[in-house]
């Protein structure tokens, strides 16, 4: 997590929704007026949000003081608290939706990757996310991956080479695509081609991608072809797959497995924030 990067991102959210200044609890409550936020779990999961708590809170109040009972990654039940935050009544209910929405939403995605994590249980494949993230939110989405047992793809078309169908299809031929990426291309960043077909398969073993990925095929279709794939080359299974058939995929021999549905359609895990005036 860039702590630099999430506390200017808090900033813009606070912006957005504090705008010149909250109005309710400012008519309400004095300055000095103190209090404490509990956050309850009203769902079972996995939790996910730590950093944004702290940091969001801190960000209003430098003399917050927040008790975290829970920590990323570990499992919460109904009822438990998880964490207790003490300040202004004010600056608390001026963090709240802000905070509670981005932890819900971390810890929704968190819980779906460890559902995901556990259908592949007892294999070496494993759980990666897609580019499919909230504009805006995608390093607190893919740190939510990684807290729920997944692993990050590429963070954005900076980081990785990805040649997809309309880039072939641009290019003439996989092994066109990939000459003209790996002529300008610094060794330390790796090419990844997407092939739908068996033929595809062999043109990107022949160009010597460091990644095949085997998109929108069907178990069997990867059982038989990842058999091409030299040892040196990943492969990846990716497209149509869904937390219903992802076990079906479990002996099929693939290094990774790409879901968007990780951070695309996620549902938030249900927190509350009970307040109580000190």
């Amino acid at each position: 997590m860039n702590k630099l990067k999430l506390r200017l991102q808090l900033e813009q959210y606070f912006l957005e929704d504090i705008g010149e200044r909250d109005v309710t609890s400012e008519l309400i409550f004095g300055e000095e007026e103190k209090g404490e936020m509990v956050f309850i779990a009203k769902e079972s999961g996995v939790f996910c949000g730590e950093e944004v708590i702290r940091t969001g809170f801190s960000l209003l109040d430098e003399q917050i003081q927040i008790e975290q009972h829970v920590k990323d990654g570990e499992r919460i039940e109904i009822g438990q608290r998880l964490v207790v935050v003490k300040g202004t009544v004010t600056n608390l209910l001026k963090a709240e939706r802000v905070v509670l929405n981005l932890v819900q939403r971390m810890s929704g995605i968190a819980t779906k990757t460890s559902e995901a994590v556990k259908q592949l249980s007892g294999s070496r494949t494993k759980v990666v996310d897609t580019r499919k993230t909230t504009p805006g939110l995608r390093m607190l989405e893919k740190f939510a991956v990684r807290c729920g047992g997944g692993f990050n793809h590429r963070f954005g078309l900076y980081d990785a080479v990805m040649i997809k169908d309309n880039h072939i299809s641009f290019a003439g031929s996989i092994e066109n695509a990939v000459e003209r990426v790996r002529s300008n291309l610094g060794h330390m960043v790796k090419v990844e081609v997407e092939t739908e077909t068996k033929q595809q398969v062999i043109e990107a073993i022949e160009a010597k991608a460091d990644v095949i990925m085997f998109d929108n095929r069907t178990p069997e279709e990867i059982k038989e072809w990842i058999k091409l794939v030299p040892t040196g080359i990943m492969t990846e299974a990716s497209g149509g797959i869904t937390l219903d058939n992802l076990a079906s995929y479990k002996d099929t021999g693939v290094d990774v497995i790409s879901l968007g549905f990780l951070t695309h359609s996620v549902k938030a895990l249900d927190i509350s924030a009970k307040v109580n005036v000190l």
